[in-house]
């Protein structure tokens, strides 16, 4: 009989229905989970199920009876994939559940950016349409997107779905050749021209050792037209000191960011201190989660448990097996 551990089940809203395995098992779930008490909550644990709880060397080596680690993300930066590699620990995610709530919340950023929307709604609680004396007032910029160029990192699925949205309302979208790289296809427009041309920048990028830390004061030094910075994906992928030195030069014109560097973010976080400006927006990493797209990801999760047991598994990492 397998031992399933979901480390921390409260990272998925309490509404989302997670299905029995079907096959004999013991199903424990934690809503939440310390990192110092992973090891004696996953001790007998033949199926391990995490999303963001780290799994590192250190912890796994404890674990002898680990055979999968089910991650409830498509990220698996929280788990050590060498490791489990040469355990022969397999390593599955969700793929694919995201493709609607995760564009949807980008140009929700992006347009409430644009149009300046939390400064204007700032406003009116603030009085100020009674003061302008007029039918309206005009404190802030507003720019269509029509006609914009959108430079975008990550040409994978959600990187995708975002560029056609684009199209949609006229934009021009602009998939980056990846930073330092050349001769990647005509898919791809040059590193330095994206960051040089563009009017939003949009990041949709895992998370790894080669792109933490990507974008950063030589970057945002390259932006020629104050764009707007969107980030859906991964804190640090942006360095956040630098993002808000660019805001108080004025080398950008606004920040959306749905992820922070450690979640949740201490609150001397640089983006926390400027949080509050008008011209940033900062959601507590929630662009992936409307009910359908959690749904989905439940229903996947224990899709990926019931085909590894079943000898056909899905979802698997690359190199984790």
């Amino acid at each position: 009989m397998h031992k399933i551990v979901f480390l921390d089940r409260a990272t998925i809203a309490p509404q989302i229905r997670l299905r029995s395995p079907a096959f004999e098992h013991e199903l424990i779930t934690y809503e939440q989970t310390r990192p110092e008490e992973v090891v004696a909550r996953l001790a007998g644990a033949t199926i391990a199920i995490t999303n963001k709880v780290p799994l590192t060397a250190a912890t796994l080596e404890q674990l002898p009876d680990l055979r999968l680690i089910a991650v409830a993300a498509t990220g698996t930066d929280c788990v050590d994939k060498a490791y489990c590699q040469r355990r022969g620990i397999a390593v599955a995610n969700i793929r694919g559940y995201a493709v609607n709530t995760v564009p949807e919340h980008t140009f929700a950023l992006i347009l409430a950016l644009r149009r300046n929307i939390v400064a204007y709604r700032d406003d009116v609680l603030a009085g100020e349409w009674q003061k302008s004396g007029q039918f309206c007032f005009f404190n802030h910029a507003i720019h269509d997107l029509a006609g914009a160029r959108l430079g975008i990192i990550g040409e994978g699925v959600l990187g995708q779905c975002v560029a056609a949205i684009a199209r949609a309302f006229g934009m021009v979208p602009l998939f980056a050749a990846h930073k330092g790289k050349s001769g990647l296809g005509p898919l791809y427009t040059p590193w330095d021209e994206v960051l040089a041309t563009s009017d939003i920048i949009t990041i949709h990028s895992p998370l790894t050792p080669e792109t933490r830390r990507m974008i950063a004061m030589p970057e945002f030094r390259a932006m020629q037209r104050r764009p707007l910075i969107i980030n859906t994906a991964r804190g640090g992928l942006v360095d956040e000191a630098d993002l808000v030195r660019a805001l108080d030069e004025g080398l950008i014109s606004g920040a959306g960011f749905d992820v922070v560097d450690g979640e949740p973010p201490a609150p001397d976080n640089p983006l926390m201190r400027a949080a509050g400006r008008p011209n940033v927006i900062l959601t507590p990493h929630v662009a992936w989660a409307s009910d359908e797209a959690q749904q989905a990801l439940a229903d996947q999760l224990m899709d990926n448990i019931e085909n590894f047991v079943a000898g056909r598994p899905s979802n698997l990492v690359q190199g984790a097996y």
